[in-house]
C-alpha cells in the first residue's frame, strides 16, 4: 500500500469534495475559531508582534538618508533595506525577485506553508490583531456562533457596532502605513499635514483600500487564502510525502474513540506505573475531542490529512498537545513531521534530490546576487557621443562634444573630475556643468573633447575617460572624430 493510499481514514474522505468553510449547498460556513495556547502559539506571537513592529516601522526608518524601504512605482523609485534601486537598476530587482521567489520554493518544498502561518501579512494581521479584538468584544467561538445565529438584539447590535468601528479605524492605520511604502514616509507626513483636500485623489485611494482591507479581515477571512491568493494554490503543488509540515500521525491515532473519565483515569494510572506510551486498551491515541478542529482558523480536520485550506499555523499541534497531556499520552500526535516519516515511523529527510536541485538554484542565485551588489557603484555614468555632429575645428586643434549623464545613488553629495586616461595629448572642458552631484540627483549636461594640433591620431581615436570621485574612479570608453 503507498503513502497515499494510507493517509486518510476511510470515514473521512468526504472532505476532499467539499471546503471546510463552505456548505454542501454552497453558502458559507462561518469559522469561529478558538483560542489556542501552547509553546507554537508563543513562538508565533513572538514572531508576529516582531514582523508588525517591522511593517510599521520599515518606512519610517532611514538608512544613509534613504528610506528602509520603498517601492514608489508611480515615479519608479525603489529602496531595499537602504539601497535605492534606479530604472537602469532593472536587472538588480528582477534577480532580487527572482531570488525571492526560489527562497519561498525552497522553503515551502522544504518544511511546508511556513510563510502562510507565521510569515504572511493577512494571517499575521488576522491571528495577531483582529481576531484578538473579537474575542474581546463578541468572546469565544460558542458565544459568536451564537449571536450570529440569534436576532439582533441591542446587545448584538452595539458589539457590532463596536467591533466594525475598531477593525476600520485599524484598516485606515494599515492602509496608510502601505501608503508610506509607496508615496514615502516624509511625502505621507506631509501630506497629513496638508490634509486630505489638497490631495484629493490620493484620500479617495486610501479610503478605498481601507474600505478592502476591512472587508478582508472583518468579512473574508480565510476565504483570501482559500480562493483569492494563488500562493496557497501553486505552492501546495511543491508539498509531497516527504515535506516537514503538521501531520497527524494516523499510525499512532487511528482508530479513534472517544473517552469518558474513566478511561482517563485508567490511562493515567497505567501510565504513572509503568510509563507507557499508548493507549491502555490498545486503541488508537485520538480520543476524537475535536479541539484541533475547534482552534483550526480554516476549519478542517487535521486528521484528514494534509489539505489545501492548512497554512501551517500549528494551532493544532497545541491543541492536541494539551489534550494528551491531560489524559496521560505523549504529546506529538500531530507534530512537523512530514508524511513518509509517520509511515516508517522514522525521523526521515526533506533533503531529497528535488530539494537539492532547488538549493543549487538558491545558492547560484544568491551568488549572483552578491556579486552585483558588491559590484554596484554610487555613481551610474553614461557617456555618448552628441548626436548630429561629428568634429570641430579650431586655432589649436579639433574637438569633439559629448553627452554625460551621471546619477548618484548615495546618500551623500559626490564632487567628481573628469579626465581623458588616454591617449594623450587630449583635454575636457565642461560646458556649463557643476562638478557637484546631490544625493539621488541625475546630472545631464555636456563637455567638450579637445585634440590639440601637435597630437598624432586617426580620423577616429578610441578614447579613455576616467571620472574620479573620493576613492573611487570609473574608465568609460567612446571614440574621438577628426578628420
Amino acid at each position: 500500500m503507498s503513502v497515499i493510499d494510507i493517509n486518510v481514514v476511510e470515514d473521512h474522505e468526504r472532505f476532499r469534495a467539499e471546503l471546510a468553510s463552505i456548505q454542501p449547498d454552497g453558502r458559507r460556513r462561518w469559522i469561529f475559531a478558538r483560542k489556542p495556547q501552547g509553546k507554537f502559539t508563543n513562538w508565533r506571537i513572538f514572531v508576529g508582534v516582531l514582523l508588525i513592529a517591522f511593517l510599521a516601522a520599515a518606512p519610517f526608518v532611514k538608512v544613509r538618508g534613504h528610506q528602509f524601504l520603498l517601492f514608489n512605482i508611480i515615479d519608479r523609485e525603489f529602496v531595499f533595506f537602504g539601497v535605492p534601486f534606479w530604472p537602469n537598476d532593472f536587472y538588480l530587482v528582477a534577480v532580487l525577485f527572482l531570488t525571492g521567489i526560489v527562497s519561498i520554493v525552497l522553503l515551502t518544498a522544504s518544511i511546508g506553508r511556513i510563510w502562510c502561518g507565521w510569515l504572511c501579512p493577512q494571517t499575521v494581521f488576522m491571528e495577531m490583531i483582529f481576531r484578538r479584538i473579537e474575542w474581546g468584544i463578541h468572546g469565544g467561538p460558542a458565544e459568536q456562533a451564537r449571536r450570529k445565529a440569534g436576532p439582533w438584539n441591542s446587545d448584538r447590535v452595539w458589539r457590532t457596532v463596536v467591533a466594525i468601528a475598531i477593525f476600520f479605524a485599524i484598516s485606515f492605520m494599515i492602509a496608510n502605513v502601505f501608503l508610506a511604502y509607496v508615496v514615502s514616509s516624509d511625502r505621507l507626513v506631509q501630506y497629513m499635514q496638508d490634509g486630505p483636500l489638497p490631495h484629493l485623489e490620493l484620500f479617495i485611494g486610501l479610503v478605498f483600500f481601507t474600505f478592502v482591507f476591512f472587508m478582508v479581515f472583518y468579512r473574508f477571512r480565510e476565504q483570501a487564502c482559500l480562493i483569492a491568493c494563488p500562493y496557497g494554490r501553486y505552492m501546495s503543488a511543491l508539498v509531497d510525502e516527504n515535506t516537514i509540515a503538521v501531520t497527524y500521525d494516523h499510525i499512532r491515532g487511528e482508530k479513534r474513540v472517544k473517552w469518558d473519565r474513566e478511561d482517563v483515569t485508567a490511562q493515567k494510572s497505567a501510565h504513572a506505573i509503568g510509563g507507557n506510551t499508548v493507549r491502555a486498551d490498545g486503541k488508537g491515541s485520538c480520543i476524537d475531542c475535536h479541539q484541533c478542529v475547534t482552534v483550526c482558523p480554516t476549519g478542517i480536520d487535521i486528521r484528514n490529512g494534509i489539505q489545501l485550506e492548512c497554512v501551517n499555523c500549528t494551532a493544532c499541534i497545541d491543541a492536541c498537545n494539551s489534550v494528551m497531556s491531560k489524559v496521560g499520552l505523549p504529546s506529538g500526535l500531530i507534530r512537523y513531521t512530514s508524511l513518509r516519516s509517520v509511515v516508517n515511523k522514522d525521523r526521515g529527510s526533506f533533503m531529497t534530490n528535488r530539494i537539492k536541485a532547488y538549493g543549487i538554484v538558491w545558492l547560484l542565485l544568491v551568488t549572483v546576487v552578491t556579486v552585483l551588489f558588491a559590484n554596484r557603484q554610487d555613481l551610474d555614468i553614461v557617456i555618448l557621443r552628441q548626436e548630429g555632429t561629428t568634429w570641430v575645428m579650431s586655432t589649436d586643434g579639433y574637438m569633439n562634444i559629448y553627452r554625460i549623464q551621471m546619477i548618484n545613488k548615495s546618500g551623500s553629495q559626490i564632487h567628481y573630475t573628469l579626465d581623458v586616461v588616454s591617449p594623450k595629448g587630449y583635454t575636457i572642458k565642461p560646458l556649463g556643468i557643476p562638478n557637484t552631484i546631490e544625493s539621488m540627483q541625475i546630472l545631464k549636461g555636456r563637455f567638450m573633447v579637445k585634440r590639440s594640433s601637435v597630437a598624432s591620431g586617426s580620423s577616429q581615436e578610441p578614447l579613455v575617460i576616467s571620472v574620479s570621485y573620493g576613492d573611487d574612479q570609473q574608465l568609460l570608453s567612446t571614440a574621438f572624430l577628426a578628420p
